[in-house]
């Protein structure tokens, strides 16, 4: 039996003794290699943090010490020690394991995550909540170095500072942001003044020093200074020093020993600490050790070589790349368009143009809200910056959108990657509400091209405008339709009618984005069934082109939408609002998804269970022309 197999639960774990760690990590590190390689999912940040995982939970005692994992997709060794190793196997699958931390997953995984730099918030309140009822236990926030450029964790820091909270910040730093300074004399420093004989002798003079208020306060502060300034000399911890934090590190994230002596001494620290660890992203496969980026998160892949086990070679190009290449080409053409994103230049496609034309590209880290306010205040001196972040991302901005872009009718153009249902990562990832939020905002015009070649023109048109626009497209391949090489700006507003009955139309068939193709295979299995349906794709879901919704409306007499969005507040809503708001009363049915998160799983599945697919467009149209019943008689 591997010492894994022994472990079924964090106590398990601290049975073992220290010089079994080693061995208990490469054996961690290995079953999130063969797992991973067959499901896909976070490979290189999980593999980066084992040593660490182990070593928390060795010395500290979850759940009575909660861990707040940032992100959560660095917690796959956590998944493995705390219970679900059995169930490893089925992460990311449809109704397996989650991909992040879940709280209905486990009494350990204290707080869900899927958002960066949400963990030393969480963990502070965990903190607090511990100190008002008198309980044990110190919270524990492991953040990465990206997720600290996010202005939450700097919110968060500054507030823990004012409390006498019980609470252990680790940096994970796997050298992507902080580039700390290492050696001999940081790592004597930080187990020295961490260590218990230096922690009690300092407790002893603080408590003399109270008993003479005149000078002890004075004298205690500059005792503080001067230990603040020391390590500042030798480490980078200057800036935490500065919040009021104790500094510790930087330490071996890899050194198991190093590790437990760390938390051994800080676990006994009063106030807030942050230990500074040092770790490789990817480590223990050589393949995403070398390439990170790729290795964050993969599909199924071939460990020996690397390589990806489903060839992505020939088919339809992705909207993504379909992006990318609009971009640059609208880059050439003029000077002003600029190109921002949130810490994904890869994932959004803007990475070809920060090669080309680095001077006019930014990524601005993990913060989405100063990506949209910079974006702001660029157009303010008449540059065209085009904000490429994934739908679910671009929530943590809709203020800065709504009173620095909105508000003041600013030319930034909002491009959302990932809109409607994205697979695997679930509730956290899906980009199911930006047709809602986006659509309430005066001002901002909304498209959602249905295939490749609507995508350029809809870029164009957005940076057409004098005020805001947003286009919203999904993950994965588009239609695969011939594109036109002159791409030319949209009527703003303006639909588009792809399918015409050679008699008056039973249904009025109205989509938004991708869901027009599935709509169009519905209508000819409806024209089979003696229902002939009229089928228009909106491209704008707002302004609506409420003269031809009108129209069409009035002649088919039943009206059915489909969005890849929520049904509250999203696009068939609006479509319903339109017609009443002309006087127009006929049956309206809106396809979409209901008021739920929806779970990680395939997104073929997943959308068929929202009725998101040819069969579900199809009963929709049967139900609404209420002949449902008649066919499966006919049946």
């Amino acid at each position: 039996m591997t010492l894994l197999e022994q472990i079924f639960s964090p106590l398990d774990l601290r049975r073992l003794r220290e010089d079994q760690l080693d061995d208990l990590c490469g054996e961690i590190r290995q079953r999130i290699i063969d797992v991973v390689s067959k499901n896909g999912g976070h490979l290189a940040s999980s593999l980066g943090v084992v040593e660490l995982t182990v070593a928390l939970h060795y010395v500290f005692q979850s759940p009575v010490d909660p861990i707040v994992w940032d992100v959560g997709n660095q917690a796959y060794a956590h998944k493995l020690l705390t219970g679900r190793r059995e169930a490893f196997d089925t992460i990311r699958q449809p109704g397996g394991l989650s991909g992040f931390t879940r709280r209905s997953e486990s009494e350990h995984d204290c707080f869900g995550a899927g958002h960066a730099s949400t963990s030393i918030s969480a963990a502070l309140g965990i903190a607090e909540a511990k100190r008002l009822r008198g309980e044990q236990g110190k919270a524990v926030a492991v953040i990465g170095d990206g997720g600290m450029t996010g202005g939450l964790a700097f919110e968060a820091l500054n507030h823990a500072g004012s409390e006498e909270c019980n609470l252990l910040v680790v940096l994970n730093d796997n050298q992507m942001f902080i580039s700390p300074r290492v050696g001999a004399m940081s790592s004597w420093l930080s187990h020295r003044l961490t260590g218990s004989t230096f922690n009690m002798l300092r407790r002893r003079i603080k408590g003399a020093l109270n008993n003479y208020p005149r000078y002890g306060e004075e004298t205690l502060h500059w005792m503080r200074r001067a230990v603040e300034s020391t390590k500042a000399l030798f480490t980078p911890g200057i800036l935490f020093e500065g919040f009021n934090f104790q500094y510790v590190g930087p330490v071996d994230g890899h050194d198991v020993p190093a590790l437990l002596a760390i938390f051994e001494n800080v676990k006994s620290l009063d106030g807030p600490v942050l230990v500074h660890v040092r770790t490789k992203k990817g480590k223990g496969l050589a393949c995403a050790e070398a390439d990170p980026s790729h290795f964050h998160g993969v599909g199924p892949f071939c460990v020996e070589t690397g390589q990806p086990k489903k060839s992505k070679s020939g088919g339809p190009p992705s909207f993504t790349s379909v992006f990318s290449g609009e971009m640059l080409r609208l880059a050439e053409q003029n000077d002003s368009v600029l190109g921002i994103t949130a810490a994904m230049p890869d994932g959004t496609g803007l990475s070809a143009m920060a090669e080309k034309f680095p001077k006019r590209f930014f990524d601005v880290g993990i913060a989405e809200g100063h990506a949209v306010t910079f974006a702001a205040g660029l157009a303010c001196e008449g540059f065209r910056p085009v904000v490429a972040i994934y739908s679910t991302f671009l929530q943590r901005a809709y203020d800065m959108i709504q009173h620095d872009v909105c508000l003041q009718n600013l030319p930034v153009t909002f491009v959302l990657d990932r809109a409607g249902i994205v697979g695997d990562d679930g509730p956290t990832h899906h980009g199911l509400f930006d047709l809602s939020y986006l659509t309430t905002l005066p001002h901002m015009v909304v498209m959602a091209p249905a295939d490749e070649d609507e995508l350029p023109k809809m870029l164009r048109t957005a940076l057409s405008l004098d005020g805001p626009a947003a286009i919203r497209f999904p993950r994965g391949p588009a239609a695969g339709v011939k594109v036109d090489d002159q791409h030319q700006a949209l009527p703003v507003g303006r639909a588009r009618v792809l399918r015409t009955p050679h008699r008056s139309p039973d249904l009025f068939l109205l989509t938004i984005g991708p869901m027009l193709y599935p709509a169009l295979q519905a209508a000819e299995v409806l024209a089979e069934r003696g229902i002939e349906a009229v089928v228009v794709d909106a491209r704008f879901a707002k302004p609506l082109d409420t003269e031809l919704i009108v129209r069409l409306s009035k002649e088919a007499g039943r009206v059915l939408t489909v969005e890849e969005n929520v049904l509250s507040g999203g696009f068939g809503q609006q479509v319903g609002a339109c017609l009443q708001e002309n006087g127009l009363t006929v049956p309206v049915r809106s396809l979409g998804v209901a008021d739920q998160f929806l779970p990680h799983g395939n997104p073929a599945v997943l959308r068929r269970e929202q009725g998101l697919d040819t069969g579900g467009i199809v009963k929709a149209g049967l139900d609404l022309a209420g002949l449902a019943k008649v066919n499966e008689r006919s049946a």
